[in-house]
């Protein structure tokens, strides 16, 4: 439930942003198949790849964390 939660908010920042699933990859460092399984909320991102994520998308934490 939780791992969903976080990839419905990383895909909706990541399209509002522009980014394809590749392009989001690529800026990340990470295959397109792990954006792919934490945006379906089969896998939850380490701390690491949250703060890239965030940076990336200019982004905070506390703006990306489905706990507001």
């Amino acid at each position: 439930m939780e791992a969903e939660k976080w990839g419905r908010r990383i895909r909706a920042y990541r399209k509002l942003k522009g980014y394809t699933q590749e392009s989001f990859s690529k800026e990340l460092g990470v295959s397109v198949s792990i954006i792919g399984e934490i945006e379906r909320g089969n896998r939850l991102p380490t701390g690491d790849l949250l703060n890239r994520i965030g940076s990336t998308l200019n982004i905070s934490l506390e703006e990306l964390s489905p706990n507001e």
